[in-house]
């Protein structure tokens, strides 16, 4: 697959010197808002914009340093974008928060008023779509998503911006709950699955998002396990090599919310699998502790608490993806 040179230019202001994506991501909204507002003892509601504006900013201002890019939001983040370090790149979300619950599948929406164009002329160096997706979902309902999925492919390739997808698995009958055992044992099919459909060159995807294949705490052999086994280590090895293998586009590792000692440790598993994955985006396992830091005593100690552990947490994460391959690599190219 080729690239413009326009997509190249951005993916290089996104990627460190090695070609490999060391991204932050703080680009959350309802999920945030909750956990502030139980941090401060308030409802939701409570929550201001001035108040998600301000932790991003600082979780932006102490932290990208450590990152090639950062992920934010354009209805809480463009502050935070302002803040970044001078040598971070910046993806922005396109979609709402969440999905639709007043039907079936989980189905995905755009921000109102934002469009392709408008995050460029934001200063966003690519688009990032989040899609809850499972290849088990009716065909009706995955139809609505691939289509969705089009449509915004071909807008950034209209206006020459990569764009980023991120799919997040999930049981379409309901039966099992995602952190549950019988969802572990699902989610290394279900992952290779949507990294199977999306890497088709319909999509006019540039860069998969995607989850860690297997859940930690239940392969035998880790420092998560917890006594319930889905895998073995070995097999938890092979899962990461089958999801590669099906890839044609360069893919990254998202955090999905674990600890930071646990995604580290995923990471360090994908790399003795010999997975030829472009780096991560991390969010909340490097930066969700503050949270009660600063609903408890302010921006200041948050910025603090970001300066030690933020920071740790980062380094962490960056020493842990030495594996990692340059993203042109995946196409085939010996540099850009």
């Amino acid at each position: 697959m080729s690239l413009s040179q326009g997509k190249i230019k951005y993916l290089k202001a996104l990627s460190n010197d090695k070609g490999v994506i060391a991204a932050a991501a703080m680009d959350q909204r309802g999920s945030l808002q909750k956990s502030i507002a139980a941090a401060k003892g308030v409802g939701q509601n409570d929550v201001t914009y001035e108040m998600m504006s301000e932790f991003k900013v600082a979780v932006s201002k102490v932290l990208t340093p450590h990152a090639s890019a950062i992920l934010l939001d354009p209805e809480f983040g463009l502050e935070a974008a302002k803040a970044r370090d001078s040598k971070c790149g910046l993806l922005l979300a396109y979609e709402k928060s969440g999905y639709d619950n007043a039907q079936p599948g989980r189905l995905p929406d755009l921000l109102l008023d934002v469009s392709v164009k408008r995050i460029k002329e934001m200063g966003g160096d690519a688009v990032k779509i989040l899609l809850y997706y499972t290849p088990n979902d009716t065909p009706e309902i995955n139809e609505i998503k691939h289509a969705f999925i089009e449509r915004v492919g071909a807008e950034c390739a209209y206006h020459d911006i990569p764009f980023f997808l991120e799919f997040i698995s999930y049981d379409a009958t309901g039966e099992h709950a995602e952190k549950s055992l019988g969802f572990a044992k699902m989610k290394p099919e279900l992952v290779t699955g949507s990294m199977r459909e999306f890497t088709k060159p319909q999509y006019l995807v540039d860069v998969l998002k995607v989850e860690v294949p297997i859940n930690a705490v239940y392969t035998e052999g880790s420092k998560a396990f917890k006594g319930e086994k889905a895998y073995s280590m070995s097999e938890a090895m092979d899962h990461f090599k089958r999801a590669a293998d099906v890839a044609t586009k360069p893919f990254i590792y998202l955090s999905a919310g674990v600890d930071n000692d646990v995604f580290v440790e995923q990471l360090t598993m994908a790399t003795n699998s010999g997975v030829d994955y472009s780096g991560i985006l991390c969010g909340r396992a490097t930066w969700k502790d503050g949270i009660a830091v600063y609903g408890k005593q302010g921006v200041n100690a948050l910025e603090d608490w970001l300066s030690t552990e933020g920071v740790k947490n980062i380094n962490a994460v960056n020493a842990a993806i030495g594996g990692a391959k340059p993203w042109y690599a995946k196409l085939g190219l010996a540099s850009v």
